[in-house]
């Protein structure tokens, strides 16, 4: 299990091969604004009053993090895929510099731009100024974003210069050029609006942690300990990539970062015990996609929604610890009866690492995820928490001989945290072209309305438009971008139509990550068909089928608040209970084999059999009682009963007169 392990203790951590091959003085101007903005954001949030005496107003601290992230942007990714990845060039250092120039401006007169209230009004040169950083930032999001997002946020961003023109139901109040340019580049609702707030408040620290528990080596001790704890069962490495998949991608919060660094152990590995590439590719990309929703940390976009919602970070994470243990638990399941169906062994225990080995290892890993949690959950530091934590995990790792950094190493973590910090300032910056450009428009709360209307106050409708917006805006925009757009025009009208506001917001996640395994585009599952030399588009299929409970369970939320925590405890369990039993017949009825039953494939009946265990098991798992499903969950658990229940013992029975039809034989 050592393939990826470098001389000095740590795991190489693959490159992106859309960055730049830097010198040694780029590098070192990077290694620089590293520093400098981990400075700033530590002397902001813990107000310690490091490098001035005091505390920085909010869009002079965003304008400070803004100027020194994003012109690394321009140094970091090549204009265009042939451009050279060698050396920097000329016009590239000329867009650096004037990205820094105009946000430096902008910086040591953030406080003359509150007083003087230039958002509404700003004189000539500020909005020649602005135009300029508008493109720039537009730029920078092409670059570190993709084209796709690039051109939804040059539209969006340009919406105000032509709003009253559109039809009825996206139709807003249109803004001048000089003031549209001076609300998205000076006010706090566009480019200083929520997602770059959320970066300077939030997120940032989880970002430096994640890295810093990369490269210290935190992801190759959970996937040792996967393997030595799941290797050896039938489909181990299967299961090994749900529990190592599901840790890294709750670090790292990047489904195609995930695919890369796992994947290259544990898609190996199930092909060597019989696994299908397709089907290894397909395991891999649903483990990886389900971490982005998983807590403790889940991806970026969960500290965005903290911020729309209002509420404490921790609050979203307890929230979503139900919805993530039934799509890994449905997962599970599959691989399991997948395995057992097609008698698949573990890898022999002499070749897996040993449990005790391991945890003596990377016991800090589990020291510093337990300080990081108490933080979060007891002490609600969760702006200080990462911090704390990245300390500690660098400090321990500098005891230990076996994983101690050298210069190197070292310097090599501090590049791959600004290169990070930057494409996300970027990608961020650029999303919040969006929300100014609804903000000033007005358009958010009438397209709100208009949504209501079409959907005819139906709430299901209305829910059923939601998923399949969330999954097209997906398929374009990066999952953040697509969160913050509909956040900002679909949750208000479900949540007008009496639906519990977090249940909302995590309902448009969930269906954003949807894009990620469902061809077409399937990046998640793509990106693992890489890995696994698998067809791209099957790989997709397996995935999607494999992932398929995160189809159903962001409705099951939306139904009864109860299923994210908010409500009754008993009400909760009983949920929980019912829809535990429910996802084991779905994830059994869609891989054909069900546990103390067996083989669901046998002679004709298999696909009826098979059928009326999906039914019943999606009619257990779902909460009863709500409007929009007006039987209870009695009724709901015996006509589950019914259809699962007759459907699993006749297939009892079949499997049984087959063994003995065969044992005669």
């Amino acid at each position: 299990m050592d393939e990826n392990k470098t001389e000095n203790g740590t795991v190489a951590v693959p490159t992106l091969a859309r960055h730049r091959n830097l010198s040694t003085g780029w590098r070192s101007i990077i290694i620089a604004v590293t520093v400098i903005v981990t400075g700033l954001a530590a002397n902001q949030l813990f107000n310690a009053g490091f490098f001035i005496d005091h505390t920085w107003l909010d869009n002079e601290y965003q304008y400070a993090l803004f100027g020194l992230l994003v012109p690394i942007v321009f140094i970091l990714f090549p204009a265009t895929a042939s451009a050279t990845r060698e050396k920097v060039p000329f016009y590239d250092i000329v867009l650096a510099a004037l990205t820094f120039v105009l946000l430096l401006y902008f910086f040591l007169n953030a406080e003359l731009i509150l007083d003087s209230g230039w958002e509404m009004g700003a004189p000539d040169y500020i909005v020649w100024m602005g135009m300029a950083l508008w493109l720039l930032v537009l730029e920078a999001t092409r670059r570190a974003g993709g084209t796709a997002l690039f051109a939804i946020v040059l539209l969006i961003s340009l919406y105000p210069l032509y709003a009253e023109v559109m039809p009825g139901p996206i139709s807003g109040l249109s803004s001048s050029l000089s003031d549209t340019t001076a609300y998205h580049t000076l006010s706090a609702e566009s480019m200083l609006g929520i997602p770059m707030q959320a970066l300077a408040n939030l997120v940032i620290g989880f970002l430096i942690f994640g890295v810093a528990l990369t490269h210290t080596g935190g992801g190759k001790f959970f996937i040792d300990l996967a393997f030595a704890l799941l290797g050896h069962v039938r489909g181990g490495p299967a299961k090994v990539a749900i529990f190592s998949s599901g840790l890294m991608g709750s670090m790292s919060g990047s489904v195609i970062t995930n695919v890369i660094t796992t994947g290259v152990l544990t898609i190996p590995a199930m092909k060597k015990t019989g696994f299908r590439p397709a089907y290894a590719g397909g395991v891999e990309a649903c483990a990886s996609t389900g971490g982005v929703l998983m807590p403790p940390i889940m991806g970026s976009t969960a500290f965005i929604m903290a911020v729309f919602l209002d509420v404490p970070y921790i609050t979203i994470a307890v929230a979503a610890i139900i919805p993530s243990i039934l799509y890994y638990l449905a997962l599970f399941i599959q691989i399991d009866a997948y395995a057992a169906r097609n008698d698949m062994p573990g890898l022999p225990r002499d070749q897996l690492p040993k449990v005790g080995e391991t945890i003596k290892k990377g016991w800090h890993f589990v020291a510093v995820f337990v300080l990081l949690i108490i933080m979060l959950v007891y002490l609600k530091q969760e702006v200080l928490a990462p911090f704390y934590a990245t300390a500690l995990l660098i400090i321990i790792n500098q005891i230990f001989p076996h994983t101690r950094w050298n210069m190197d190493a070292f310097v090599e973590f501090i590049v791959s945290t600004g290169k990070l910090l930057a494409e996300i300032a970027a990608i961020l910056v650029g999303v919040g072209l969006i929300v100014g450009a609804l903000s000033i428009t007005g358009m958010a709360g009438t397209l709100v309305n208009d949504l209501i209307f079409i959907a005819g106050g139906n709430v299901l409708v209305l829910l059923l438009m939601g998923a399949i917006t969330s999954f097209v805006m997906g398929i374009g925009m990066t999952v953040t971008a697509a969160y913050i757009f509909l956040a900002i025009v679909l949750a208000p009208a479900l949540i007008q139509g009496g639906l519990d506001p977090m249940s909302v917001h995590l309902f448009i996640l969930y269906w954003g990550m949807v894009s990620f395994i469902t061809p077409p585009v399937a990046l998640g599952a793509f990106a693992a068909a890489t890995v696994a030399g698998a067809t791209p588009m099957r790989t997709g299929f397996e995935a999607m089928r494999l992932g398929s409970i995160i189809y159903f369970v962001p409705f099951f939320f939306v139904l009864d608040p109860a299923f994210i925590l908010n409500g009754d405890i008993g009400r909760t369990a009983v949920l929980f209970v019912c829809a535990v039993a429910g996802v084991i017949l779905v994830a059994s009825s869609l891989q054909g084999y069900l546990v103390f039953v067996g083989n669901l494939h046998r002679n004709l009946l298999g696909w009826p059999i098979r059928l009326l265990m999906l039914i019943g098991g999606l009619a257990l798992a779902t909460p009863g009682g709500s409007d929009l499903i007006p039987y209870s969950d009695l009724q709901l658990a015996f006509f589950a009963l019914v259809t699962a229940g007759s459907a699993a013992l006749l297939a009892f029975i079949i499997e049984r007169r087959s063994r003995a039809q065969m044992a005669v034989s």
